[in-house]
């Protein structure tokens, strides 16, 4: 298990605001892009609950930011772990990806979707669901989508397909990619939400809230003034990143550490 403390840096813009927070009542934790690493997904909720349990009593929150599946192993049973960890009301939640807006497509029969699907890890997605990566690799589109159509449960895609883009609690938003920079929060749009990347990446100035985000990798928390990063790679790193809050309060667990 690692922890990072957070810094005191903050740029001119932020000397002013005071930290953000969730409210005194609320302990919430998010967990950055899975990947289909149920291995890692696992070992993360037994930290977490041991991370909860030595805090002392507060009922939990937990938000998953997206990206449940492609690239790793077991993207069909962590869709259906989280489908059972969101069935008992709103104390888990999960924001969509943009690698979940692509399998929704592809497995709804959009064709025009499939190079890009195939590219993103369709392949070990799909081979959890049951097609060999061989036959994965010699069908057409047009096949490779009717596959889909037959053989992915269709209450995997309506649940996906129902998650929202973002989740606002106190002063967090968070969200599976980011936010266009000037944009009020309430007028942001579910693509840039799902897929903005260095238009957001590179604002230096404060946004409405402190957005926690996945979706770009970096080997370490990106832990910055106006936003924090929480996507390591898990896939092919082995470390899956968690963030605590509380009041003002923040922490980080990582598996394979």
């Amino acid at each position: 298990m690692t922890f990072w403390r957070i810094g005191k840096q903050r740029d001119a813009e932020s000397i002013d605001r005071p930290p953000p927070s969730l409210g005194a009542d609320r302990r919430v934790y998010a967990i950055g892009d899975v990947h289909g690493r149920l291995d890692l997904l696992e070992e993360l909720l037994r930290l977490i609950a041991l991370d909860d349990r030595a805090r002392g009593p507060m009922a939990p929150h937990l938000i998953l930011l997206g990206d449940l599946i492609d690239r790793g192993p077991a993207s069909r049973e962590i869709v259906e772990r989280v489908m059972r960890l969101t069935a008992d009301g709103d104390a888990v939640r999960c924001v969509k990806g943009n690698h979940e807006e692509l399998f929704i497509l592809a497995a709804r029969g959009d064709v025009r979707i499939l190079p890009t699907f195939r590219r993103a890890g369709g392949a070990q997605t799909l081979a959890s669901y049951g097609l060999a990566p061989l036959l994965f690799d010699t069908m057409t589109d047009g096949d490779l989508a009717s596959w889909m159509l037959n053989h992915v449960p269709r209450d995997h895609v309506d649940f996906l397909d129902a998650l929202p883009d973002s989740v606002a609690i106190g002063d967090y938003l968070f969200v599976h990619a980011g936010i266009r920079p000037g944009v009020p929060i309430a007028q942001q749009q579910g693509a840039d939400l799902r897929w903005v990347r260095r238009l957001f990446l590179d604002h230096e100035g404060m946004h409405p809230m402190m957005i926690v985000h996945g979706h770009s990798i970096s080997p370490e928390v990106d832990d910055r003034p106006n936003r924090i990063g929480i996507d390591t790679g898990a896939y092919f790193s082995g470390r899956l990143t968690a963030i605590g809050l509380q009041g003002p309060d923040r922490w980080f667990l990582q598996t394979g550490a």
